[in-house]
């Protein structure tokens, strides 16, 4: 089965909240024939839009083709939360790659939340951001640990727009007796995904990217030129950026191997008064809580709770998102019993076996930016960026990515989804128990 049409049908944006409130741009045609380029791109999310964007302004000609819309994958249906940091926190990198890689790796995060917020307020300014991520904690043996990170990230980083939260503020600012504390990030924050992605894509294409949708890139050709060929066309390219995340699908196996999709899901419900947006969140910052199958939720510009839970590592969504999502909602805030759900849509998003993004050259003009684990919005941004400094000639930050231990998953693609479904019935076990 094809993960790229399993769930959507061709050319079409889920029916999400997201979707109902942004106008898309195009349509842009589908490629054909044979097109020569600096550049081919396959994949019109985060990573290949900021990639096309960057190298069109360093004067490449630059072809983008997705397989659907632009936008349509993970960048289109996400939570929308712009995180800090890399997927892993400063002192697991520490222990990871040693202090000097692990600073690093955290000012390329941080780069990572400026241009994501230059970016929106250039191309896509009704994507709406707003500052402030909430970290909860649903145990009370994780409380001390947010607050002796906070206090080392301004010791040892210089960051001081995190601070620990303690279990009565916390309850104040979570309508929600389920967390007992955490801490609050002001310098990451929420925005509209998908505007966000809209936005990335008009600027380039007003640049002179040539941009084509509906157009899925059946297989790759290494050599100089690289050839990338779609149903209709057949790409002649001097480089080849795979920008495709949970979706690559079998286009390259070494990638498949340590980049494996999952799903994840997310509700909208019907709009609430100001007083009951308030009291679930004060402030409207995001939230994302330390349960390792995560939720996380916000509220959206108009008033409705948007929140993401669940997980599901098979091909296929399942038939009811909205109870599936329902659940860990009504966990967290039963007075929501009552409320009604208007939206309901699930993505597939590429995770890694460490949880860190995986950049690697699969040949001298290939590179491959994938497995954002969930941390996306700002890293794939960055990662499009990096990917169009490498090929400029200009590979030191790429290869500071590429130089995290990227493992393939045990038994490689084949055995991948049987082996995490074990895993992770082990940890939805824990976070229970």
């Amino acid at each position: 089965m094809d993960i790229l049409f399993a769930n959507d049908r061709a050319g079409e944006y889920p029916p999400s909240w997201y979707a109902a409130t942004a106008t898309a741009p195009g349509p842009f045609p589908a490629a054909s024939g044979d097109m020569t380029a600096d550049v081919c791109i396959v994949g019109a999310g985060y990573t290949g839009l900021s990639a096309a964007l960057h190298l069109r302004e360093k004067g490449y000609d630059v072809v983008l083709i997705d397989a659907h819309r632009v936008g349509w994958g993970a960048s289109g249906r996400n939570g929308g939360q712009v995180g800090t940091g890399q997927r892993l926190d400063q002192e697991a990198l520490e222990k990871l790659v040693g202090n000097t890689r692990a600073h690093a790796l955290w000012d390329l995060a941080q780069e990572s939340v400026a241009t994501t917020k230059a970016l929106a307020a250039e191309h896509a300014p009704d994507s709406g951001f707003a500052a402030g991520i909430l970290h909860a904690c649903h145990r009370a043996r994780y409380v001390p640990h947010a607050k002796a990170y906070a206090e080392k990230m301004a010791r040892d980083y210089g960051y001081d727009l995190i601070r620990p939260i303690g279990a009565e503020e916390m309850r104040h600012m979570i309508g929600s007796p389920a967390y007992v504390g955490g801490d609050l990030d002001m310098g990451g924050g929420h925005l509209h995904p998908l505007r966000y992605a809209f936005g990335l894509a008009r600027a380039a294409a007003a640049k002179g990217v040539r941009i084509h949708e509906n157009s899925k890139a059946n297989g790759i050709t290494f050599g100089t030129p690289a050839t990338v060929t779609t149903e209709k066309a057949r790409i002649s390219a001097r480089h080849v950026i795979l920008a495709c995340n949970g979706y690559l699908g079998h286009l390259n196996r070494r990638t498949a191997a340590r980049v494996m999709p999952i799903n994840n899901f997310i509700i909208a419900t019907e709009p609430m008064t100001a007083e009951a947006q308030e009291a679930i969140i004060r402030n409207n910052h995001a939230v994302a809580d330390s349960k390792f199958v995560i939720n996380y939720f916000r509220f959206s510009e108009d008033h409705r709770l948007l929140f993401g839970g669940g997980e599901t590592y098979g091909y296929r969504f399942p038939k009811d998102i909205a109870a599936l999502v329902r659940k860990p909602m009504l966990e967290i805030f039963p007075q929501l019993k009552d409320t009604k759900i208007t939206h309901a849509w699930g993505g597939t998003l590429g995770i890694t076996m460490n949880r860190m993004p995986h950049f690697e050259r699969l040949g001298g003009n290939v590179l491959s930016v994938s497995g954002y684990s969930g941390h996306g919005v700002a890293m794939a941004t960055l990662g499009g960026k990096l990917a169009a400094e490498a090929i400029a000639g200009q590979a030191e930050r790429f290869d500071v990515m590429a130089g995290i231990p990227s493992p393939a998953f045990p038994g490689g693609a084949a055995m991948r989804w049987p082996l995490l479904v074990l895993a992770m019935v082990w940890f939805s076990l824990r976070d229970r128990l």
